[in-house]
């Protein structure tokens, strides 16, 4: 793949320090529902209380696994689904930004009537889902989405002519004759020119869907363009030209990128600044030439060593990630990625739940288990219809079955007749710290140890 650069800006810093997006503890959790009268029973936890700023004329680079939040994220951002909590804030200044941030953290019991009254003010105002009418729209029409599948977000019916075109329309900004002119001059912008005006979607290839997309994307000049997987589903010539195009549009209009994407290839070619989510939650982010040459997470490292660049040897062995993403539903304790961490500690926050996760492969472990207390999620006693079954288990979690810092972490796994009481060193989530000048991890291990 050939870019025209490796980077839009050499640094964040050349980017305008205009703040577009500020996003804090932003949340969105699905309901699990249950029975015939659709009892809520559990949530899905798809973002988990993210905060991050995009500013005028940066790339922001979103990446992690799929089922890690990005998309979710994404459609939270674009207005086109409401967050459960937290708040995303268009066009807040620097010092509005910071107040806000030193109220939401001040518990809403703690709150004096001033500051209730403060936020609520500042939320009327910049938060995209209290806009009135008016502020909604111009945030609609300054913050767009280009999708992964551009075949299924054009309607297949319009023309190419009413599909860039509409846009114009629906916010009065041409008809007629103009509408026309300017439609031609958007798919110009793209590579694309008026003889193909009058053709349907099918007629085109997934590049040419793409570039439609991104010129229906640039019809209102916006400020902030979404781009979610935007060349996951191009061969990788096409992609080229793909990034290569947005590259440009961003010089000419100082544009704002949010680039979703599982390619760290791409990703270091066109963002400014990187951020890694994982299960809903961010574990690090900073500039991209930080993240590539000094990660400072796990799971960062692991990702990146997952995708090796094409000029390195190909006999060094990769190390790949071990394990599935865990349910989340029932996300792990502490730092969520400990489960799949080569280098996870006794400190990390394992928990009841992880003795299933890690358990779970083995043969008949689990066949007695007729009752469970749970005390906290550190802690739960197991009644077994017999007495063998729980001294089974625990014989297990005393053994090299399970991973040397879980056995460390564990406090107590006692029989008592059928039951078994298991009781893990209690944890708290694993907070962002900074590690290096705009640099953050979410990490329990010093830098230095790793």
């Amino acid at each position: 793949m050939t870019m025209e650069s490796e980077h839009p800006q050499d640094d964040a810093a050349a980017a305008s320090d205009k703040l577009i997006l500020s996003l804090h503890g932003l949340k969105k959790h699905f309901p699990i529902k249950e029975g015939a009268l659709q009892r809520v029973v559990g949530q899905v936890r798809a973002v988990d209380g993210v905060s991050f700023d995009i500013r005028s004329g940066e790339t922001v680079g979103l990446v992690g696994e799929s089922g890690c939040g990005k998309t979710t994220l994404g459609r939270c951002v674009s207005g086109l689904t409401d967050p459960s909590d937290g708040a995303v804030y268009f066009n807040i200044t620097e010092g509005d930004r910071d107040r806000v941030d030193a109220l939401r953290d001040i518990p809403d019991e703690q709150r004096s009537e001033q500051e209730r009254e403060e936020l609520a003010a500042l939320d009327e105002a910049h938060c995209i889902n209290q806009l009135n009418e008016q502020a909604r729209r111009h945030y609609r029409r300054n913050c767009q989405v280009v999708f992964q599948d551009a075949f299924a977000s054009l309607n297949p019916r319009h023309l190419v002519n009413d599909i860039v075109g509409r846009p114009l329309q629906v916010y009065g900004e041409a008809s007629g004759s103009e509408l026309t002119t300017r439609t031609v001059q958007l798919l110009e912008q793209v590579g694309l020119g008026s003889q193909h005006l009058y053709r349907y979607p099918h007629q085109f290839s997934g590049g040419q869907r793409q570039r439609i997309s991104i010129a229906r994307a640039l019809a209102l000049n916006p400020e902030l363009i979404i781009l979610d997987e935007p060349t996951s589903a191009l061969d990788v010539s096409v992609q080229a030209q793909i990034l290569n195009l947005l590259h440009e549009l961003q010089r000419e209009r100082n544009l704002a990128y949010l680039f979703i994407t599982h390619d760290l290839s791409v990703v270091r070619h066109m963002a400014d600044r990187i951020v890694v989510m994982y299960l809903g939650k961010v574990v690090e982010a900073g500039r991209t030439q930080d993240i590539f040459e000094r990660p400072q997470h796990p799971y960062t490292k692991a990702l990146l060593a997952a995708s090796p660049d094409l000029s390195d040897d190909t006999d060094t062995e990769i190390p790949t990630l071990e394990g599935t993403v865990p349910d989340p539903a029932h996300p792990p304790q502490g730092c969520r990625f400990h489960t799949r961490c080569p280098v996870a500690t006794p400190a990390c926050g394992w928990d009841v739940d992880d003795v299933v996760r890690g358990l779970e492969n083995q043969e008949n472990l689990f066949d007695g288990l007729s009752a469970v207390n749970r005390v906290s999620p550190f802690e739960a006693q197991l009644t077994f219809d017999n007495e063998a079954s729980a001294r089974a288990l625990a014989d297990t979690l005393h053994s090299n079955a399970i991973s040397a810092s879980m056995r460390e972490a564990l406090e107590e796994a006692v029989v008592r007749d059928r039951t078994i009481n298991i009781r893990f060193n209690p944890a708290e989530e694993v907070e962002l710290t900074e590690r290096a000048p705009g640099h953050i991890a979410a990490c329990v291990l010093d830098p230095a140890a790793r």
